[in-house]
């Protein structure tokens, strides 16, 4: 019913639209690693498109090959078949045009905040002259609302203000791809909404493509253009890819009081729990 209902805003895997050059392509990807028992398949013919300046959210159970197929696009991992491709070229290692913000935030805890902003910048930008650098770090502080904690060490600061430090240390090198691998999981909820908000806010003003992953459908729904759903593993592979039909800016409050909503809602809920449900 679903499906015929709201066909437009309902695309299965492999109807993804694509055009002659996208700008990020995972293309038969397959990933296998050898175990003692045999090779193990995680994830296996994984194909997506992804535009410039989407944001992208993809979901599903633990164990499901989300992380190996980020981690495919950072240049973390290599993929055992297919190719993973931005602007045309393979990925094949890390590289600052694709920045990766981790749930345990990955900061130096013996440095400020200001001093692991500048630590990514130099390390990108090394002939930059120290003042430029400084200037950058300061601008990404502001971005994030962070003016005040500069010289504070990570231990000083909450959680929140940690991811946000963390996300400012990505932007502030100008990758073309950021990457989130549940940067909120570990909040509580009301933080975990002040920073989706900024998060959305960060995006509207820089317009980089995001790839995040979240096991949160609400999160989902209200941050994303589309939402990637991962089949379980192994030999995990996408499911469905659904365009998030809601306008931007987009307003929480406005968003919740749409019946679409709790449709969309409801379609991943049953996808998530009753047709890739795990097996207890």
């Amino acid at each position: 019913m679903y499906e015929r209902t709201f066909s437009n805003t309902y695309r299965q895997s492999g109807a993804t639209a694509t055009h002659q050059n996208p700008f990020l392509l995972i293309e038969n990807v397959s990933k296998i690693y050898p175990t003692s028992k045999g090779p193990y398949t995680v994830l296996q013919d994984v194909n997506l498109t992804v535009n410039e300046g989407e944001f992208i959210c993809v979901i599903g159970h633990s164990g499901c090959g989300k992380s190996t197929m980020l981690n495919m696009v950072s240049g973390f991992a290599t993929p055992t078949h297919g190719s993973v491709l931005l602007n045309s070229k393979p990925i094949t290692q890390p590289g600052p045009d694709r920045m990766m913000v981790f749930q345990n935030y990955a900061l130096l805890p013996w440095l400020t905040t200001s001093e692991n902003i500048y630590l990514a910048i130099n390390a990108v930008f090394p002939s930059k002259p120290k003042a430029q650098k400084a200037a950058i770090v300061r601008e990404h502080l502001a971005l994030v609302g962070l003016t005040e904690a500069a010289d504070k060490k990570p231990t000083q600061i909450s959680g929140g203000m940690k991811q946000r430090v963390a996300i400012a240390r990505a932007l502030a090198i100008r990758p073309q791809v950021l990457i989130l691998d549940e940067p909120f999981g570990a909040l509580d909820a009301i933080t975990k909404e002040e920073l989706q908000e900024e998060l959305l806010k960060i995006w509207n003003e820089r317009r980089c493509t995001v790839l995040m992953i979240t096991h949160d459908i609400d999160e989902a729904l209200f941050l994303a253009d589309r939402l990637v759903m991962m089949t379980n593993g192994p030999a995990a592979k996408i499911g469905e890819d659904i365009q998030i039909p809601f306008s931007r800016p987009r307003d929480r409050a406005r968003i919740m009081e749409d019946p679409e909503y709790y449709r969309l809602r409801n379609h991943v809920l049953d996808y998530l729990y009753r047709r890739f449900a795990h097996d207890e």
